[in-house]
């Protein structure tokens, strides 16, 4: 099994940084593709941002500029620091990865954070 424990979120003000972090553990072979969505109140969950093993990112629209996702592929790791951030960047946040683990035939495993809650006041 694979688990992700994500930390970091928390109440801030409009204006000011945030990271968060998200750290995969378990049985793993190898992480491809690591992201961050986030589901503000009411609305459905949207992708934040994405990057590969090699590095390479993409970012949502409303975050470009702003947010930068990065990942430590040693310790299964991958973070989003969050800049200039609005009251509209509120919401929970979830990491996400693919994960490739071990069986009768190696597999690609789809897993999901508990989500942390990021509140940005106006």
């Amino acid at each position: 099994q694979v688990q992700l424990v994500e930390s970091g979120g928390g109440l801030v003000q409009a204006g000011e940084s945030l990271g968060l972090s998200c750290a995969a553990s378990g049985n793993i072979i190898s992480i491809n593709t690591m992201a961050w969505y986030r589901q503000a109140p009411g609305k459905q969950r949207e992708l934040v941002a994405t990057i590969t093993p090699a590095g390479s990112t993409n970012y949502a629209d409303s975050v470009k500029g702003r947010f930068t996702i990065s990942r430590d592929n040693t310790k299964n790791t991958v973070y989003l620091q969050m800049n200039s951030l609005k009251p509209e960047d509120t919401g929970t946040y979830y990491c996400n990865v693919a994960a490739v683990v071990p069986g009768p035939f190696y597999r690609y495993l789809e897993v999901w954070g508990q989500g942390t809650l990021v509140t940005v006041s106006s």
